[in-house]
């Protein structure tokens, strides 16, 4: 049994944490909304009061935070896991956040002695409370082989892919496909809708069909449904989707139909749809359709 820290424990980190507790791993974890504490005493885990309290009393850290600045605070802020974190400790960054500061964050980890693996997780908060998706890893090869074990309790899928920032980009890159995949499933059941057919066979007859994809599984029920509880809240995807964008633009990379769907999901959020999931994007297109009433 290992002690793993998990600094964030909202949708995604109460996954995780639900996993390892199920493997038979301890759990203490910190997150500064008070709802996602208590569910994380509910299945066991133990709460702390701080990012570095959570390095003081666990073996390796994960971190699943919403945005860039709370990460980097989470790793390198005076109160933090590198400030509390001992020799050797591996801190294991899971959020989505841009390839350059994983890199960073890499170099400044190992500047004060830790570990640092680039973790993210391809895979809705409801999927990985199934043990769905899959763990990019970036960071050294003898690293990954002595916390794989450790990887494969959260999914059975845990593959190193390169370097710290490697990983990233390959998150950056399946989320693109997310993005455009949700958003063409949204067009499909939209364009069936408008001709009569019922959206629930619709969507039953594509999933079996060379048309399927595991965001029109997912989120198509959701869009049938005109139901959104967040598995992936718009509000983080936009943050998401903005690195994707700014990755290509680094890399000179052309992502036209990123660019469009990118428009289609910021509608979306514009309406007020921010905390709601990211199927939520099949209102924009219905809305357009009325002529944007």
């Amino acid at each position: 049994m290992t002690t793993v820290g998990i600094v964030g424990v909202g949708l995604l980190g109460d996954a995780v944490a639900s996993r390892l507790r199920a493997a038979g791993h301890a759990v203490v974890g910190y997150d500064v909304v008070t709802a996602a504490m208590d569910r994380l005493a509910a299945v066991g885990g133990t709460p702390a009061k701080s990012a570095g309290d959570v390095a003081r009393a666990a073996e390796v850290v994960c971190t699943i935070l919403p945005s860039l600045a709370t990460v980097e605070e989470a790793i390198l802020g005076p109160h933090g896991i590198t400030a509390a974190g001992k020799a050797g400790q591996p801190i294991v960054q899971m959020s989505t956040i841009s390839p350059s500061l994983t890199e960073r964050l890499a170099r400044e980890t190992a500047a004060r002695g830790l570990v640092f693996l680039d973790c993210p997780i391809s895979g809705t908060s409801g999927m990985v409370a199934k043990g769905e998706g899959v763990i990019f890893v970036g960071g050294e090869a003898a690293q990954y082989e002595r916390w794989k074990p450790l990887l494969e309790s959260i999914l059975p899928r845990a593959v190193h892919v390169g370097r710290a920032g490697q990983a990233m980009v390959l998150k950056l890159v399946a989320n693109l496909l997310v993005a455009l995949n949700s958003a063409a499933a949204a067009e499909a059941i939209n364009l069936a809708r408008a001709n009569g057919l019922d959206p629930q066979i619709v969507v039953d007859v594509l999933a079996t069909g060379a048309a399927t994809s595991r965001m029109l599984e997912v989120r198509g029920p959701l869009m049938v449904r005109g139901e959104f509880p967040a598995q992936m809240k718009l509000d983080l995807f936009m943050k998401d989707l903005h690195l994707i964008q700014d990755a290509a633009k680094t890399a000179g990379a052309s992502l036209p139909l990123t660019d469009i769907a990118e428009r289609l999901y910021a509608a979306a959020q514009a309406a007020g749809h921010g905390a709601d999931d990211l199927a939520v994007v099949i209102t924009e297109l219905e809305r357009s359709a009325k002529g944007g009433t």
